[in-house]
Protein backbone atom coordinates (compact mmCIF):
# COMPACT_ATOMS: atom_id res chain seq x y z
CA UNK A 1 0.00 0.00 0.00
CA UNK A 2 1.02 3.51 -0.42
CA UNK A 3 -0.50 6.11 1.89
CA UNK A 4 -0.44 9.86 1.23
CA UNK A 5 -2.17 12.58 3.75
CA UNK A 6 -3.49 15.07 1.26
CA UNK A 7 -4.45 17.45 3.88
CA UNK A 8 -5.01 17.18 7.39
CA UNK A 9 -5.95 20.33 10.66
CA UNK A 10 -8.75 22.13 11.46
CA UNK A 11 -9.51 23.58 8.20
CA UNK A 12 -10.08 19.89 6.38
CA UNK A 13 -8.87 16.35 6.62
CA UNK A 14 -8.40 13.76 3.66
CA UNK A 15 -6.52 10.80 3.67
CA UNK A 16 -5.58 8.88 0.16
CA UNK A 17 -4.39 4.94 0.19
CA UNK A 18 -4.23 3.15 -2.51
CA UNK A 19 -2.49 -0.57 -3.47
CA UNK A 20 -1.96 -1.15 -7.08
CA UNK A 21 -5.56 -2.28 -8.37
CA UNK A 22 -7.77 0.58 -6.23
CA UNK A 23 -7.90 3.50 -3.36
CA UNK A 24 -10.24 4.84 -0.54
CA UNK A 25 -10.04 7.54 1.04
CA UNK A 26 -10.48 8.33 4.68
CA UNK A 27 -12.76 11.57 5.46
CA UNK A 28 -13.55 14.49 2.64
CA UNK A 29 -13.34 17.77 4.51
CA UNK A 30 -11.13 19.47 1.73
CA UNK A 31 -13.35 20.36 -1.64
CA UNK A 32 -13.08 18.26 -4.75
CA UNK A 33 -11.23 20.55 -6.97
CA UNK A 34 -8.26 20.82 -4.49
CA UNK A 35 -8.43 16.36 -4.08
CA UNK A 36 -8.05 16.40 -7.25
CA UNK A 37 -5.67 19.09 -7.72
CA UNK A 38 -3.13 17.54 -4.77
CA UNK A 39 -3.23 13.96 -6.47
CA UNK A 40 -2.32 15.44 -9.63
CA UNK A 41 0.99 16.58 -7.79
CA UNK A 42 1.12 13.12 -6.76
CA UNK A 43 0.95 11.92 -10.42
CA UNK A 44 -2.72 10.08 -9.45
CA UNK A 45 -6.13 10.76 -10.23
CA UNK A 46 -9.33 10.14 -8.93
CA UNK A 47 -10.21 6.72 -11.49
CA UNK A 48 -9.21 4.13 -8.60
CA UNK A 49 -10.81 5.91 -5.93
CA UNK A 50 -13.52 3.20 -4.99
CA UNK A 51 -14.85 4.68 -1.26
CA UNK A 52 -14.84 7.40 1.36
CA UNK A 53 -14.97 6.78 4.73
CA UNK A 54 -15.93 8.90 7.22
CA UNK A 55 -14.85 9.06 10.94
CA UNK A 56 -17.43 11.78 12.35
CA UNK A 57 -19.27 13.99 11.55
CA UNK A 58 -17.72 17.42 11.46
CA UNK A 59 -17.54 19.45 8.89
CA UNK A 60 -13.60 19.00 8.55
CA UNK A 61 -13.95 16.05 7.84
CA UNK A 62 -16.81 15.59 5.55
CA UNK A 63 -17.42 19.16 3.86
CA UNK A 64 -16.39 17.86 0.34
CA UNK A 65 -18.04 14.57 0.37
CA UNK A 66 -21.34 15.28 -1.19
CA UNK A 67 -19.91 17.12 -4.24
CA UNK A 68 -16.68 14.41 -4.64
CA UNK A 69 -18.57 11.49 -4.25
CA UNK A 70 -21.99 12.36 -6.96
CA UNK A 71 -18.89 13.66 -9.38
CA UNK A 72 -17.25 10.00 -9.72
CA UNK A 73 -20.16 8.14 -8.14
CA UNK A 74 -17.84 6.92 -5.34
CA UNK A 75 -19.86 5.29 -2.33
CA UNK A 76 -19.37 6.63 1.35
CA UNK A 77 -19.19 4.48 4.34
CA UNK A 78 -20.08 6.00 7.62
CA UNK A 79 -21.31 4.78 10.86
CA UNK A 80 -25.32 4.57 11.04
CA UNK A 81 -25.67 7.34 13.99
CA UNK A 82 -22.93 9.53 11.57
CA UNK A 83 -24.84 9.31 9.09
CA UNK A 84 -28.42 10.33 10.20
CA UNK A 85 -26.52 12.94 12.47
CA UNK A 86 -25.11 15.11 8.93
CA UNK A 87 -25.65 15.24 5.44
CA UNK A 88 -23.07 13.20 3.66
CA UNK A 89 -24.86 12.88 0.18
CA UNK A 90 -27.73 14.24 -1.82
CA UNK A 91 -27.78 10.42 -3.50
CA UNK A 92 -28.47 8.54 -0.46
CA UNK A 93 -27.85 4.98 -2.61
CA UNK A 94 -24.13 6.00 -2.27
CA UNK A 95 -24.51 6.32 1.59
CA UNK A 96 -23.41 2.78 3.16
CA UNK A 97 -23.52 1.66 6.74
CA UNK A 98 -20.49 0.46 8.29
CA UNK A 99 -20.38 -0.95 11.48
CA UNK A 100 -17.62 -0.58 14.52
CA UNK A 101 -15.02 -3.65 13.78
CA UNK A 102 -16.78 -4.50 10.68
CA UNK A 103 -14.23 -4.72 7.69
CA UNK A 104 -15.27 -3.96 4.04
CA UNK A 105 -13.85 -5.33 1.36
CA UNK A 106 -13.08 -2.61 -1.69
CA UNK A 107 -10.77 -4.22 -4.91
CA UNK A 108 -8.18 -5.98 -2.49
CA UNK A 109 -7.71 -3.19 0.25
CA UNK A 110 -9.98 -3.87 3.77
CA UNK A 111 -10.83 -1.25 5.58
CA UNK A 112 -11.66 -1.73 9.49
CA UNK A 113 -13.69 0.71 11.58
CA UNK A 114 -13.07 1.03 15.21
CA UNK A 115 -14.20 3.05 18.22
CA UNK A 116 -12.60 5.71 19.74
CA UNK A 117 -13.16 9.19 22.42
CA UNK A 118 -14.28 12.29 20.33
CA UNK A 119 -16.96 14.97 20.65
CA UNK A 120 -18.74 13.07 18.18
CA UNK A 121 -21.85 11.04 17.91
CA UNK A 122 -20.16 7.62 16.89
CA UNK A 123 -16.67 8.37 16.09
CA UNK A 124 -14.95 5.87 14.68
CA UNK A 125 -10.92 5.49 13.55
CA UNK A 126 -9.63 3.18 9.94
CA UNK A 127 -6.84 0.16 9.58
CA UNK A 128 -6.72 -0.62 6.09
CA UNK A 129 -5.05 -4.10 5.20
CA UNK A 130 -3.30 -5.46 2.37
CA UNK A 131 -0.44 -7.67 3.86
CA UNK A 132 0.37 -4.39 5.54
CA UNK A 133 -1.81 -2.62 8.36
CA UNK A 134 -2.23 1.49 7.65
CA UNK A 135 -3.87 2.82 10.85
CA UNK A 136 -5.84 6.11 10.19
CA UNK A 137 -6.23 7.68 14.18
CA UNK A 138 -7.08 11.27 14.32
CA UNK A 139 -9.52 13.59 16.69
CA UNK A 140 -9.06 11.09 19.41
CA UNK A 141 -9.31 12.48 23.24
CA UNK A 142 -6.99 9.41 24.63
CA UNK A 143 -5.43 6.52 24.00
CA UNK A 144 -8.15 4.12 24.51
CA UNK A 145 -8.00 0.06 24.24
CA UNK A 146 -8.77 0.22 20.70
CA UNK A 147 -6.63 2.86 19.92
CA UNK A 148 -3.90 1.43 21.60
CA UNK A 149 -4.18 -2.10 20.05
CA UNK A 150 -4.38 -0.54 17.02
CA UNK A 151 -0.98 0.37 17.14
CA UNK A 152 0.26 -2.20 18.38
CA UNK A 153 0.99 -4.35 15.20
CA UNK A 154 0.39 -1.29 12.85
CA UNK A 155 3.25 -0.81 9.79
CA UNK A 156 1.94 2.86 8.99
CA UNK A 157 0.51 5.10 11.25
CA UNK A 158 -1.15 8.52 10.78
CA UNK A 159 -1.63 9.72 13.94
CA UNK A 160 -3.17 13.22 15.82
CA UNK A 161 -0.35 15.28 17.16
CA UNK A 162 -2.43 18.49 18.08
CA UNK A 163 -0.88 20.84 20.54
CA UNK A 164 1.73 21.77 22.13
CA UNK A 165 0.11 21.49 25.84
CA UNK A 166 2.14 24.61 27.03
CA UNK A 167 1.04 26.83 23.78
CA UNK A 168 -2.13 25.48 24.59
CA UNK A 169 -2.44 27.03 28.03
CA UNK A 170 -0.76 30.19 27.03
CA UNK A 171 -2.68 30.50 23.88
CA UNK A 172 -5.95 32.94 22.71
CA UNK A 173 -8.06 30.24 23.08
CA UNK A 174 -11.40 30.66 25.35
CA UNK A 175 -11.60 28.85 28.61
CA UNK A 176 -14.06 26.67 28.06
CA UNK A 177 -12.73 25.25 24.40
CA UNK A 178 -9.31 24.36 26.22
CA UNK A 179 -11.08 21.95 28.60
CA UNK A 180 -12.56 20.64 25.37
CA UNK A 181 -8.94 19.79 23.55
CA UNK A 182 -7.06 18.75 26.57
CA UNK A 183 -10.38 16.41 27.99
CA UNK A 184 -10.69 12.56 26.80
CA UNK A 185 -13.15 13.60 24.64
CA UNK A 186 -10.93 16.46 22.93
CA UNK A 187 -7.64 15.59 20.95
CA UNK A 188 -4.56 14.39 21.20
CA UNK A 189 -1.35 16.46 22.37
CA UNK A 190 2.55 16.00 20.76
CA UNK A 191 3.17 14.26 24.85
CA UNK A 192 0.62 12.08 24.42
CA UNK A 193 1.25 10.90 20.74
CA UNK A 194 4.92 10.38 21.88
CA UNK A 195 3.82 7.83 24.49
CA UNK A 196 1.40 5.88 22.56
CA UNK A 197 4.04 5.20 20.14
CA UNK A 198 6.46 4.45 23.06
CA UNK A 199 4.66 2.69 24.91
CA UNK A 200 2.33 0.61 22.01
CA UNK A 201 4.32 0.24 18.80
CA UNK A 202 6.21 -2.88 17.75
CA UNK A 203 9.53 -2.27 15.90
CA UNK A 204 7.68 -3.47 12.57
CA UNK A 205 6.19 0.53 12.42
CA UNK A 206 8.20 2.10 10.03
CA UNK A 207 6.57 5.09 8.97
CA UNK A 208 4.53 7.76 10.83
CA UNK A 209 2.73 10.46 9.94
CA UNK A 210 1.65 13.20 12.40
CA UNK A 211 -1.66 14.53 11.76
CA UNK A 212 -4.48 17.23 12.66
CA UNK A 213 -1.57 19.43 14.06
CA UNK A 214 -3.36 23.15 15.21
CA UNK A 215 -2.18 26.03 13.68
CA UNK A 216 -2.52 28.21 16.94
CA UNK A 217 -1.23 25.64 19.56
CA UNK A 218 0.87 23.69 17.66
CA UNK A 219 4.04 23.62 15.07
CA UNK A 220 5.40 21.01 13.20
CA UNK A 221 8.75 21.13 14.67
CA UNK A 222 7.49 21.06 18.18
CA UNK A 223 5.31 17.72 17.23
CA UNK A 224 8.38 16.24 15.75
CA UNK A 225 11.08 16.98 18.62
CA UNK A 226 8.27 16.06 20.72
CA UNK A 227 7.74 12.58 19.25
CA UNK A 228 11.74 12.10 18.50
CA UNK A 229 12.53 12.58 21.90
CA UNK A 230 9.99 9.66 23.09
CA UNK A 231 10.87 7.28 20.70
CA UNK A 232 14.75 7.36 21.87
CA UNK A 233 13.20 5.52 24.51
CA UNK A 234 13.48 3.01 22.04
CA UNK A 235 16.35 1.11 20.55
CA UNK A 236 14.07 -1.42 18.24
CA UNK A 237 11.85 1.54 17.31
CA UNK A 238 13.29 3.41 14.37
CA UNK A 239 10.46 4.85 11.97
CA UNK A 240 10.62 7.59 9.31
CA UNK A 241 8.40 10.24 10.75
CA UNK A 242 6.32 12.72 8.61
CA UNK A 243 4.17 15.81 9.30
CA UNK A 244 1.13 17.08 7.40
CA UNK A 245 0.07 20.27 6.86
CA UNK A 246 -3.25 21.78 5.11
CA UNK A 247 -0.94 23.55 2.54
CA UNK A 248 -0.02 20.48 0.28
CA UNK A 249 -0.25 16.74 0.41
CA UNK A 250 2.29 14.38 1.80
CA UNK A 251 4.50 12.41 -0.48
CA UNK A 252 3.08 8.70 -1.10
CA UNK A 253 5.17 6.85 2.11
CA UNK A 254 5.21 2.96 0.46
CA UNK A 255 4.32 0.73 3.30
CA UNK A 256 6.24 -2.33 2.20
CA UNK A 257 9.84 -0.13 1.75
CA UNK A 258 11.95 0.42 4.91
CA UNK A 259 13.90 3.02 3.11
CA UNK A 260 12.08 5.15 1.66
CA UNK A 261 14.00 8.47 -0.10
CA UNK A 262 11.70 10.95 -1.52
CA UNK A 263 10.44 11.92 1.66
CA UNK A 264 10.01 15.41 2.57
CA UNK A 265 11.11 15.87 6.70
CA UNK A 266 10.51 19.38 8.80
Amino acid sequence: MRVSVLSSGSSGNCFYIENDDSAVLIDVGISCRKISERLFDLGKNTEKIKGIFITHEHSDHIKGADVFARTFNIPIFATRETARNCFLCSNEKLVNEIKNNEIVDLHGIKIEAFSKSHKAVDPVSYNLFNGKKVSIITDVGYASKAVSENIEDSDCLCLESNHDIKMLENGPYPYFLKKWILSDIGHLSNNQAGLCVMEHAKSKLKNIILSHLSETNNTPELALKSLKNFIKERNDLKPRVFVSTKFMATELVRVWIENFINANYV
